[in-house]
């Protein structure tokens, strides 16, 4: 079971949106059921998602079946199934402004902005989508976590900005977004080294799984 984050009546309300698309060509198979602590590797970035101050979680997915059913198994297993939403994305080969611009498309239009999530982050710390939450003071914001002098994941956009991830084409996801930001990109110092763990490949999961590499693993 995970630990309830919903917005509270009269707060700002927050989506979020994890994106479970990719076929993980580099990983050499389906990364994001790939076994880590005996769960689905995407278990980590949902569990994070759920924590966070969002009312629902739309989780971008391709046509894979074995995903959507891991993804029902893990949503129920975390007591969450109610507040998870599957986004199809009929051409996911497109890259990640296809997933983007798909489930930007689905979410609600009273939402105040939403988080980004990838799916093959695991170890995001479920305090950190709530710090960069707290910062979302303008609907022209976009809020970035930074750990070690490095930008990591996940985004937050604010309202402002989820007409334009409704535009993205190509795999470009949102990077020019945040490059167009300015002064409005907000980068808020997290002791969170989750928000720059990402697994591309099988060597970045034995890293993980490592007694020296496992950052968070019981995030």
């Amino acid at each position: 079971m995970t630990q309830s984050h919903t917005p509270v009546s009269g707060a700002p309300v927050l989506e979020a949106i994890v994106l479970a698309a990719g076929r993980g060509a580099r990983f050499g198979g389906d990364k994001l059921l790939a076994a880590l602590n005996g769960a689905p590797l995407l278990t980590g970035a949902l569990r994070t998602a759920f924590a966070a101050p969002v009312r629902r979680v739309w989780v971008a997915v391709d046509d894979d079946p074995r995903l959507v059913a891991a993804l029902n198994a893990t949503a129920a297993r975390l007591d969450a199934a109610d507040r998870m939403v599957i986004v199809s994305v009929p051409n996911a080969a497109e890259g990640m402004g296809a997933s983007l611009r798909t489930a930007a498309a689905a979410l609600p239009a009273d939402a105040a902005g939403s988080f980004v999530f990838l799916g093959d982050m695991p170890a995001i710390a479920p305090e950190t989508p709530a710090k960069l939450a707290a910062t979302l003071d303008q609907p022209d914001r976009i809020v970035v976590p930074i750990h070690a002098g490095r930008r990591g994941h996940p985004v937050l956009f604010g309202a402002d900005w989820l007409g334009a991830l409704k535009r993205l084409k190509g795999d470009e996801g949102a990077r020019r977004l945040l490059a167009e930001a300015g002064p409005r990109l907000i980068a808020v110092k997290v002791d969170d080294p989750g928000v720059l763990l990402d697994i591309d490949r099988p060597e970045d999961l034995a890293r993980f799984l490592s007694p020296i590499g496992a950052v968070g693993r019981d995030r």
